[in-house]
């Protein structure tokens, strides 16, 4: 009796310890697929994300691209992304400068309101030199929507290790630290970027890979476009960002004779070597296309190609055509830029003629990719997709400002009305710009309640805006005497 009772038991607890092994079993492998699906879920999200390309040339002018009227300089890769995409015949940067044009393209915000309006110096010891850490990057941005970041080429914001790309959100960097460069690999003699505190020095290191100093084989331009390439390969699977800064067409006027027999007809030696520089750019260009293509990633890709300022045309015989002065002027050849976009898969070819900046480019990814803004940094930049769907309508900016802190310097562009100040604002100029593109034609005195009313929103910008927190070039006299002599 009792064995049969132990049996009975016995079958009981066996049937019972079976079924719960067998719904453990189950819970589990419901929880891997409910698990999976998720995760092929994110997935689908990040491949819907657009991935980003900024292609940025260093003071290139106004009409060296052909989309913009070039003759001379034939450019039909960068024609490539005007033509599949928007050009914008207002196209502007927040200075007419290097370094703080873009410190605010970075940012997204005049870079004024943190103290950055000077050229910095390539001080390696000094870490206030430079985008201050507290300001919030592009990179930075996308990160929380899982996008990998990588810049190739010109960095110049900032040349301390804390200054260093991978500390401002990168996750990998090809290119130098300073304003500029030379180009043929042979010039490139000092290996370590940190063991020197000069400008000019700083033309000569070799290129850093990450935190690695590596010495190149082939022409500047080239090598930067060859690291972009890589960098898409690598990252083709999840959404990205590729900010691909080339120095070029930045001095010293540096070509291969692979590009310089493309421009026999050209006889100026200095825009022969320029329109040289120019054309590898587009090359370079032309292979990312190329490559996009190929990984079938082109369609949704964002690419904005534009300049950090306007051409020195003194220096580096660029061409601003129309536009008056060049680069370092708050006249229009001094921020007004070549500026270019494309993405197939949401935007159709169109020229678009209201202002733009490239303080921009940053909340439209921000917008698009579903990341945010912290509230204590807002920005000055607004997200232009809206505008060009045709969603939204007007202007994306009403008002664009420029301060030049050391010259006392200021321009405001509101509608197409044009202040420019200068000396203590003792004096005013007016231009209609869609009349009077070369601000030929000052209109003050016949239109002094128009100057009134644009020097008011200058004063209220200004004081939004605060002092300069570090010397720039133009204290350094040794740079000061040299540019004199080499652009």
């Amino acid at each position: 009796m009792n064995l049969m009772i132990y049996n009975y038991f016995g079958e009981k607890i066996l049937k019972i310890m079976i079924r719960l092994l067998f719904n453990s079993i189950i819970c589990v492998f419901i929880s891997v697929v409910c698990l999976s699906c998720k995760t092929d879920v994110k997935n689908d999200t990040k491949k819907t994300i657009p991935n980003l390309i900024v292609i940025m040339a260093d003071d290139l002018g106004y009409v060296d691209v052909g989309f913009n009227g070039s003759v001379d300089i034939p450019t039909p890769n960068i024609d490539r992304i005007a033509n599949n995409g928007v050009k914008f015949t207002n196209g502007y940067t927040p200075y007419p400068v290097c370094s703080p044009s873009r410190a605010g393209f970075m940012t997204g915000r005049y870079q004024q309101r943190f103290g950055y309006e000077r050229n910095v110096q390539y001080r390696t010891d000094d870490p206030n030199m430079g985008l201050p850490n507290s300001e919030n990057t592009i990179p930075e941005i996308l990160n929380q929507a899982g996008y990998t970041s990588g810049v190739v080429g010109k960095w110049h914001l900032g040349a301390h290790i804390s200054k260093h790309p991978l500390n401002q959100g990168f996750d990998s960097f090809f290119g130098h630290l300073g304003g500029g460069h030379r180009y043929f690999h042979e010039e490139l003699v000092i290996k370590d970027s940190y063991s020197i505190n000069d400008e000019s020095m700083s033309y000569r290191t070799w290129i850093m890979k990450d935190h690695t100093p590596v010495k190149i084989e082939q022409y500047l331009t080239d090598e930067f476009s060859d690291q972009a390439i890589n960098f898409i390969e690598e990252n083709q699977k999840d959404p990205f960002f590729l900010y691909l800064a080339y120095n070029a067409p930045h001095g010293p006027l540096q070509a291969t004779q692979k590009y310089l027999d493309r421009f026999d007809d050209i006889k100026d030696k200095r825009r022969k070597i320029y329109a040289g520089m120019v054309s590898a750019v587009d090359d370079g260009v032309g292979r990312i296309l190329d490559q996009l293509q190929a990984l079938g990633i082109e369609d949704n890709t964002i690419i904005f190609f534009l300049s950090d300022n306007g051409g020195p045309e003194t220096k580096n015989a660029s061409n601003n055509g129309p536009l008056r002065e060049g680069k370092s002027s708050i006249y229009e050849g001094g921020n007004r830029i070549p500026f270019a976009m494309q993405w197939k898969a949401e935007i159709a070819p169109m020229v678009y003629d209201f202002p733009i900046s490239s303080l921009d480019i940053l909340p439209t990814i921000a917008e698009l990719s579903g990341a945010t803004i912290p509230s204590d940094k807002p920005l000055d930049g607004v997200n232009i997709i809206p505008y060009l769907k045709g969603e939204k309508e007007g202007r994306p900016h009403h008002t664009l400002y420029i301060r030049k802190y050391d010259e006392d310097l200021y321009s405001v562009r509101d509608g197409d009305m044009k202040l420019v100040t200068k000396k203590k604002n003792s004096i005013k100029e007016l231009y209609n710009l869609s009349e009077d593109l070369g601000e030929e034609n000052d209109l003050a005195t016949k239109r002094p309640n128009e100057v009134k009313r644009l020097d008011s929103l200058r004063q209220s910008w200004n004081t939004e805006l605060i002092d300069p927190v570090f010397l720039g070039l133009i204290h350094t006299d040794a740079w000061k005497k040299r540019s004199k002599t080499q652009p």
